[in-house]
C-alpha cells in the first residue's frame, strides 16, 4: 500500500517521502521513471504519427491540383481555342497568376505533368514550373524545374533517365513534339549555365531537380 512517510533529523527538520510501500515491516520507496518515460514516449510517437498523417494529407491535396490542372488542359485542347488556363489562387499562391503552357510526358519513368508557366516555391509544389526560356516547343532552351520528392513523384525518377531516352513536350495547343537526351550531368546549385538560351535556331529542353544526397542539381538536357 502506498503511504506518505514523514520524519524528523537530528535538527528537528520536517522531511517528506511519498510513494512508499510499507510491507512486512520493510520500507521501499517506489520509483515511477518507467511509468512518465512510457507516457513521454507514447506523447512522442503520436506527435510522429500526426505528423506523417499531415504530410500526407498536403501531399494528396497537391497531388489532386496537379491532377486537375492536367484535366484541365486534356480537356481544353480538345474543346477550346483559348488555352491559356488560369490556376485557381489559394492564399499560399494568391499574388501569382501562373497558367498552364504545356505538359511533359515521359514514358520511360510514367511521368505526366502540366508545366506552369512561372516559377515560385508554392508552385513547385503541385507541378512542374518554367523557370526559364521560351514556350514549350519554340526555339530556345525550355527550361523545366521540378522538385525531387521521397514519394516519388514529380522529377523524383528523372535520374533513370539517359542519354537516347525520349520524353514528349506538348505545346498549349496540345502539338507534341518528341526529344531525345543527349546529355545529364550534375552541377552546383548556384550554377546557372543550364539556362543559356545561345541555341543556334535549336529547339532544346533542359530538365532540372536536386539530387537529396549529394545537394547538387541534376539536369538533363534533350533536344
Amino acid at each position: 500500500m502506498n503511504q506518505i512517510l514523514n520524519f524528523n533529523d537530528e535538527n528537528n527538520n520536517d522531511y517528506e517521502i511519498k510513494n512508499v510501500d510499507i510491507k512486512n515491516g520493510k520500507i521501499k520507496v517506489k520509483n515511477n521513471f518507467y511509468f512518465y518515460q512510457f507516457i513521454f514516449s507514447f506523447i512522442l510517437a503520436l506527435c510522429f504519427l500526426l505528423f506523417v498523417f499531415i504530410r500526407i494529407f498536403q501531399n494528396k491535396q497537391k497531388e489532386n491540383i496537379s491532377s486537375q490542372l492536367l484535366n484541365s488542359y486534356k480537356i481544353a485542347t480538345l474543346y477550346s481555342e483559348n488555352n491559356n488556363y488560369t490556376v485557381e489562387k489559394t492564399d499560399s499562391f494568391a499574388s501569382s497568376k501562373p497558367f498552364v503552357i504545356g505538359m511533359i510526358k515521359i514514358d520511360k519513368i510514367n511521368l505526366s505533368y502540366p508545366i506552369l508557366s512561372e516559377s515560385s516555391k508554392d508552385l513547385l509544389n503541385i507541378s512542374v514550373c518554367r523557370f526559364a526560356g521560351p514556350m514549350p516547343n519554340e526555339i530556345g532552351n525550355l527550361c523545366i524545374a521540378g522538385h525531387n520528392y521521397v514519394d516519388y513523384k514529380l522529377f523524383s525518377n528523372l535520374h533513370k533517365l539517359n542519354k537516347k531516352d525520349k520524353i514528349k513536350i506538348y505545346d498549349f495547343n496540345g502539338n507534341l513534339k518528341e526529344y531525345t537526351v543527349f546529355d545529364k550531368y550534375e552541377t552546383k546549385p548556384s550554377d546557372l549555365s543550364c539556362t543559356n538560351q545561345e541555341t543556334n535556331g535549336q529547339t532544346i529542353v533542359t530538365l532540372v531537380t536536386c539530387n537529396n544526397v549529394t545537394g547538387k542539381r541534376l539536369v538533363i538536357v534533350c533536344k
